[in-house]
Formats: structure tokens, sequence, C-alpha cells
């Protein structure tokens, strides 16, 4: 019992370091890595020669940060691409606010510029007042990638583990050990459910924004941003189909007030889908309700901001699961 209690001290330590140190895009990296590798590597036809084995989880790791990589180069070009990228998002602001003047209460058109002129100028000197923090953010973008990368490695590496030889471990070691296992698993459980929500409620909305509505002679700017959006969003259990809902709606009413209206509508749909789905798979993954979540992720985004909120759900049910295994609840 003392070095589990140990074990927890150390882990609760170095989970509170991650988000201290900003390390969080590295753990989790790290950690999709792991899983990925320790899920794909049973279903395949491995040599049981140790040497054959190691060779064969090296390439299969190797493959698996390969693509990550990739897939992650391919989306940041996206979002710099003119379809996806942010002077495109600009000059689309503009038009937008220039043809919903007519579509607005009062009360908000009064707080909007008299016209795409005077937007552009308050764009570019909020450029300019800001340029030390944008060139800050450019630098924490760039530590961002960097950490991604180290941390796919290290996870690869670490999943060698299970094809070297295994060494006898003290107690305290045994102990980090499990730790380190329900932490991985809690991860596991948590982004593996959402995902699959997430690619639910995209399906169903890349349906509604680029075959439905079309039919209708409705077309929605940025419709492909708006399902990758969705996505991206959706991996945050509750809170991201909030996001991705109202930058839906938002571009809707651009277009107009009736496409708005159907928006709003299958988006209830939606959500109430999602609200179900959440409490069916993540819930029954992890034995937490969707408000518990919530609250979770709350308290979690105000003490330490965005890194916080991304890692809320894991840590939640890391800790969930603690105290699950010692009945304590």
């Amino acid at each position: 019992m003392p070095y589990a209690a140990a074990s927890w001290i150390v882990t609760a330590f170095l989970l509170w370091l991650v988000l201290e140190l900003r390390l969080v895009a590295a753990l989790l990296a790290g950690l999709l890595v792991f899983e990925l590798v320790h899920v794909i590597a049973p279903r395949l036809p491995l040599t049981r020669d140790r040497a054959g084995r190691l060779w064969a989880v090296a390439l299969l790791a190797s493959v698996v940060v390969l693509v990550l990589s990739g897939a992650l180069f391919a989306l940041v070009a996206f979002f710099r691409s003119d379809g996806g990228g942010i002077p495109a998002a600009v000059q689309k602001a503009v038009e937008i606010i220039d043809t919903a003047r007519g579509k607005l209460p009062d009360w908000v058109l009064a707080s909007l510029p008299t016209d795409p002129g005077a937007l552009r100028e308050q764009v570019i000197d909020w450029f300019r007042q800001h340029a030390t923090e944008l060139r800050g953010f450019g630098g924490e973008i760039g530590r961002a990638f960097a950490h991604i990368i180290i941390g796919m490695v290290i996870g690869a590496m670490v999943s060698l583990r299970e094809a070297l030889p295994q060494r006898p471990n003290g107690p305290l070691a045994h102990e980090l050990l499990e730790r380190a296992r329900r932490v991985g698993d809690a991860f596991r459980r948590v982004v593996f459910a959402q995902v699959r929500i997430s690619a639910i409620n995209t399906t169903f909305t890349a349906i509604y924004l680029i075959a439905a509505l079309p039919l209708f002679g409705v077309h929605l700017p940025f419709a492909k941003t708006l399902v990758l959006v969705t996505f991206l969003a959706g991996l945050l259990p509750v809170i991201g189909n909030l996001i991705s809902n109202t930058v839906i709606l938002v571009v809707s009413l651009s277009v107009s007030p009736e496409a708005a209206l159907a928006s709003l509508a299958f988006l209830v749909v939606i959500h109430k889908l999602e609200y179900f789905l959440n409490a069916r798979i993540v819930g029954t993954q992890i034995r937490a309700s969707p408000w518990e979540l919530l609250l979770a992720m709350l308290l979690m985004e105000a003490a330490f901001g965005l890194p916080g909120l991304a890692v809320a759900p894991v840590y939640y049910a890391y800790l969930k699961d603690e105290l699950v295994s010692r009945g304590l609840i």
C-alpha cells in the first residue's frame, strides 16, 4: 500500500507537470501512437521470434508515426490554402457583414463597422497592435509541432517495450507501471470513443452541408472547411458540438434566414443525437454522465486554459478508474 500511495503522488505530480510545462501536445501525441500500435499489433500475424517481432513492431510504430505526421502536415496545408486559409476567412467575414445588414437586428448592427472598408481597417489595426503577440503565437505553434513530433517518437519507442525481454520490477516500479497503464487505458477509451462519435456527427453534417442543402439551391461558403471543423471540434466531448454548431449557424445566417432556420433545426437534431451517443458510448466507456465530463472540462479550463480543456476527459477518466478500482465510489 505505501508503494501504491507513492505511485499515485508521483503520477499526480507528473500529470500536473505536463500542464504546467505545456507538454500536453507531446503527451497526447505519444499516447496516441502508443495506443494505436498497442491496438493494431495483436491483430497482425507477427512472428514468434523475439527479434523478428521487435522489428515488426518497430516497423508498425514507424508507419503510424509517418501517417500521423502526414495527416498533421496535410491539415496545416489545408488551413493555409486559399479554400481554408485565414485570409479567405477574413474576406468572407467582410462579405458576411456586408450582406447581413438587412437580416440582423438593430442592436447587432450598432456594434458592426459601417462599411466593409472600415472592417478591413479595423482588422489591419488589430494586427498592428498585436504584432508581438502574433509572433509569439507563431512561435508557440512551432513549439507545439515540435512537441507533437517528439511525443510521437517517444510513444513509438515505448511501444517497443512489449516486444523486448521483460525484466523483473521492484514494487514501486510495478505500481508506477500500473498507473501508466491506467492513464493509457483512460486515453484509449475516451479518445477512441469520441472519434467514433465525431465521425458519426461529421458524416451527417457532411451529408447536410454538401448534399442536402445544394439540392435546394443553397450553397454554404467553406462547406468542406465546416465539415473538417465539425470533426476536429467533435473530438472534444459535449463542448465541441456547441463550437461547430455555432460556426455552422453563423455561416448559414450569412446566406439567408431560411438557411439559418434549416441549419438550426438540423443542429438541434444532431445535438440530441450526440448527447445520446455521449451518454451511450463515452459514458459507458468511463462510467460517467455527460454533465460530469462537462464539469471536469470547465474546472480544468478555468485552472489551465485550453490545454486543461483538452486533457480534462482523459484525466477525469483516469481519476474515476482509480477510485472505482479501489471501491471508493
